[in-house]
């Protein structure tokens, strides 16, 4: 969690040069380039639906990341975080069987309108409603990806389909960043291979490792302990946004944003397994 905040705080001061969308695409392209040299997935006889699946991933990925990344670029990160883990939070209540799950809903959105609706983002002035609608669409994506990470991690070995999602994934973004990237990267006064290297260095907090130790640990723990760890991430943000970037958040914020953990710490271990 730390290493996903941290990449993503360092990948902020990207945007101005590479912008959003072209900081994103190169990052999830570093991430490919280093996953497929090192699983060399085999894609020869394997099911048409496996394949369709990591597909899929890499398409909710691509989704998740740079509509986050948006968020990030006029949002406070703790809020941003807060808001897109609505998606991982609604999958858990899709699938809850008990009608006090409806007590956790309620509290969730109770947080998120504390957030949204009282929250204030820098400098007292009010939040971006764009940001917020990037926020939103990232949980979306973000519930996608939670889904469709299930099918891909029984079907692949090792991190092969984690390879095979991030090339989908950086290839969905090349329409949107490629030509983004290359103006920042040919830009009068810039420097191509210092830009490059600091994306690679992020690429590498964020998706290589903390998505190879994100599927490590699931083989590891109870599924339950690992959604209860996670339901920690919005606070993790926070801290991070603080630390990294000087975002200072309001008692309010942290008020929504504490609803969002407890609600996602109390869905997980009164759900079923």
């Amino acid at each position: 969690m730390f290493l996903v905040q941290l990449g993503i705080a360092l990948s902020k001061p990207l945007f101005d040069p590479l912008g959003v969308s072209g900081t994103t695409f190169l990052r999830l392209g570093f991430a490919a380039v280093i996953l497929l040299a090192v699983t060399r997935p085999r894609l020869r006889g394997r099911r048409p639906r496996d394949l369709a699946a990591a597909g899929l991933l890499g398409v909710a990925s691509a989704g998740m990341t740079l509509l986050f990344a948006g968020a990030i670029d006029r949002l406070p990160m703790g809020t941003a975080a807060t808001i897109e883990f609505l998606g991982p939070l609604a999958v858990a209540l899709i699938f809850a069987r008990r009608a006090s799950h409806l007590v956790w809903a309620l509290l969730a959105a109770g947080g998120v309108a504390l957030l949204t609706l009282l929250g204030e983002g820098g400098g007292g002035s009010s939040l971006d409603p764009v940001g917020l609608a990037y926020a939103f669409g990232a949980a979306a994506c973000y519930a996608a990806y939670i889904l469709f990470t299930d099918k891909v991690g029984a079907a692949f070995q090792g991190f092969q389909g984690l390879a095979v999602s991030m090339t989908v994934g950086a290839l969905t973004l090349a329409p949107f960043g490629f030509g983004q990237a290359w103006d920042g990267l040919t830009a009068p006064g810039a420097s191509p291979l210092t830009l490059l290297v600091a994306v690679a260095g992020v690429s590498l907090l964020l998706p290589v490792i903390p998505y190879a130790l994100e599927m490590t640990a699931l083989r590891r723990m109870p599924q339950r302990v690992f959604s209860v760890l996670v339901s920690l991430e919005p606070a993790v943000s926070a801290l991070v946004g603080l630390v990294v970037l000087g975002q200072l958040l309001g008692a309010v914020q942290l008020a929504g944003i504490g609803c969002v953990v407890a609600a996602s710490v109390g869905a997980t271990l009164t759900g079923r397994r």
